[in-house]
């Protein structure tokens, strides 16, 4: 199986390591699990299933998602939110650091992580996952939400006809929000403390902007592409 790796490793206060070894296949871009003998209870299909979920018990026990949460649960579990810590990430490409809170860096780590899960909905957030940007800001999500939905839509229909007002997108948000909200039920019988919950409220806080209309996070961004726009109507 050919991957490639995405480290997260957090620096805690006092001074101790947590280090996370991402591994995701190139081509599926689903991360690489081992599945516990003895999964947690919180796991299993049933506990919080999501409204919308299309997976049936009969063809799979456990929820695809919370799987891969299973390791930042059992290490975090008992981190408080707000602790300061220091991530680096580290990819093939290049290395971010950050001075953080416990509940950003997690959101960040587990943003990837769900993006490469094998639950249905998190689908169209896996080419952006293998462009990982770790602490993405509100801005970068706008670009590279609409940019990956527009790439999209150009390869799922190959008369190229396009949804003008990208109302597909808002709908996948939608879900995500439903997805988000289930999750947190999940993280909050496992954990016994917030960071893996408030670090889960954090990533929703961006899928409620994505799910505005588009007009909005588009006004947001036009101003990165008026010097193009205006030399093109000039010429």
């Amino acid at each position: 199986m050919d991957t490639f790796n995405v480290q997260y490793c957090f620096t805690l206060s006092d001074g101790s390591r947590e280090l996370f070894d991402i591994n995701i296949d190139t081509r599926t871009l689903i991360m690489v699990v081992d599945i516990p003998d003895n999964p947690p209870f919180w796991t299993e299909l049933n506990y919080y299933q999501c409204p919308r979920c299309p997976l049936t018990k009969n063809g799979r026990l456990l929820c695809p998602l919370s799987i891969n949460l299973v390791d930042v649960v059992k290490r975090f579990g008992r981190i408080i939110s707000f602790e300061k810590l220091h991530v680096d990430v580290l990819t093939n490409e290049r290395i971010y650091s950050k001075n953080t809170t416990a509940h950003e860096g997690l959101s960040s780590m587990m943003g990837l992580i769900i993006a490469c899960s094998e639950c249905p909905f998190t689908d169209f957030f896996k080419p952006m996952a293998r462009f990982h940007l770790p602490f993405a800001c509100y801005e970068e999500t706008v670009f590279r939400a609409l940019s990956t939905y527009l790439l999209s839509l150009y390869y799922k229909n190959s008369k190229h006809k396009y949804d003008a007002v990208m109302t597909g997108l808002s709908d996948i948000y939608q879900s995500i929000e439903e997805l988000n909200m289930a999750v947190s039920k999940r993280l909050r019988a496992a954990s016994q403390k917030d960071s893996t919950v408030n670090a889960l409220i954090h990533l929703d806080v961006f899928a409620k902007f994505m799910t505005l209309p588009v007009e909005y996070n588009l006004e947001k961004i036009r101003y990165l592409f008026d010097p193009f726009v205006q030399n093109r109507k000039q010429s």
